[in-house]
């Protein structure tokens, strides 16, 4: 007799367990036409568009110049041809604060340098083919080149 009462304590146990997960996914149900948050696809907001490439890709070599200072190289990194943010890599001897430059990124209002904590060093728009021309944060005028 206990073994039949084992046996059915595990039964409802399980019965339970399943209500309990049928009640949980019962009412988050998408329809045809709904997006991910479950909204009617006619009341979401339209996706912003994605941000435009440089007008070059930045990955390899630049020359790094600055108003007062020698040239010097730092190679940037990107993930594809059409990146939009990446890597610096600072060559030995880069001049005032850029040799902690670590992260760059494009946007509308062009080439933003930034150091390991986020912060901006510079801000350069194209100025030709393979250059960028600009201020650094601390007002030096800086520039970019192949």
């Amino acid at each position: 007799m206990p073994l039949a009462m084992a046996f059915r304590s595990a039964v409802l146990s399980a019965i339970v367990c399943a209500l309990v997960l049928a009640a949980c996914s019962g009412g988050d149900r998408k329809t045809l036409g709904s997006g991910s948050d479950g909204a009617p696809a006619a009341n979401r907001a339209p996706a912003a568009p994605a941000p435009k490439p440089p007008p070059v890709s930045m990955a390899g070599r630049w020359t790094f110049s600055a108003t007062g200072s020698t040239s010097r190289r730092m190679t940037f990194g990107a993930t594809s041809p059409d990146a939009t943010e990446g890597t610096i890599a600072p060559g030995a001897g880069c001049p005032f604060n850029f040799f902690i430059s670590r992260k760059w990124n494009y946007t509308e209002a062009g080439l933003t340098l930034r150091d390991h904590m986020a912060q901006s060093l510079a801000q350069l728009g194209p100025a030709g083919p393979d250059r960028f021309e600009g201020k650094a944060s601390a007002g030096q005028e800086v520039a970019l080149s192949r």
